[in-house]
């Protein structure tokens, strides 16, 4: 094996504020909807740059879908604004870890509503970000009516998701698979001529979460992420509030991480 798997304790360590580094954004995460399907390893590790390798919980690879609010979007030393701070976000992710052993994140697409956001994301943070016509509505009994329809798609590749939270608000438990999902503090990013890997880390506070009940959901987007053979049900769902975010600089890994 020439990789180290991940600790708990790495795991854990990675939840603490980083020290000795300024946050170059904040940012709000809200009204989330996490769902996730069990995938073959293998068919992921295809589609991972080098350097990375699928993380797996018990055995399990995991590849999830997240709908939500991205709101009070600002760099640090600038104000919200009310035309940019404020947009949807529905991403497809993974969870991976580099040959240190370093769980991350690692998205095969986000789409948002903002095409300035977009282009930033791509620009500064090396994120796979597509535009997207979005709506998301919330109603008398706090369902949450969410749609997504990635540009030059056609109507029938629409996204449709109807959610709430249920039960009560917890947090999750270190080493559980709640937190293996949901409790990831680092990205995973490559530059655009695919040569070099970076990754990125965030800080907020423990997700509150309850049961998501989801009464509609679509799997075009991890379709359209190239994963044609997830079908079903989620075998895992849950709903988050949501948390206050700090976002720090993306840094590129070291040579030893070069995808050359």
């Amino acid at each position: 094996m020439d990789y180290q798997i991940p600790s708990l304790e790495t795991r854990k360590m990675l939840c603490q504020q980083p020290v000795g580094k300024q946050h170059v954004m904040y940012q709000s995460w809200q009204k989330l909807l996490f769902l996730h399907w069990v995938v073959d390893a293998a068919e992921i590790q295809k589609k991972l740059p080098q350097g990375l390798f699928v993380d797996t919980f018990e055995g399990r690879a995991y590849l999830g879908l997240v709908p939500f609010y991205m709101w009070n979007i600002r760099p640090r030393f600038l104000p919200v604004l009310l035309g940019v701070s404020y947009f949807l976000e529905l991403n497809v992710r993974t969870y991976v870890h580099d040959a240190k052993g370093v769980p991350g994140v690692w998205f095969f697409s986000l789409d948002t509503n903002k095409a300035l956001a977009a282009f930033l994301g791509r620009r500064f943070f090396n994120m796979p970000y597509t535009t997207a016509e979005m709506q998301a509505s919330r109603s008398s009994e706090g369902g949450i009516h969410y749609q997504c329809l990635r540009t030059g798609r056609s109507n029938e590749e629409k996204a449709d998701y109807i959610y709430r939270g249920t039960g009560a608000v917890t947090l999750a438990d270190p080493g559980t698979l709640e937190y293996f999902l949901v409790e990831r503090y680092l990205l995973y990013a490559v530059d655009s001529q695919k040569k070099n890997l970076y990754s990125g880390r965030v800080f907020h506070p423990p997700y509150p979460l309850q049961q998501a009940e989801v009464s509609g959901f679509s799997l075009n987007p991890i379709k359209q992420a190239g994963f044609e053979d997830v079908s079903g049900e989620p075998v895992h769902a849950l709903y988050s509030e949501g948390v206050d975010v700090l976002a720090y600089a993306i840094e590129r890994q070291e040579k030893n991480h070069n995808l050359g």
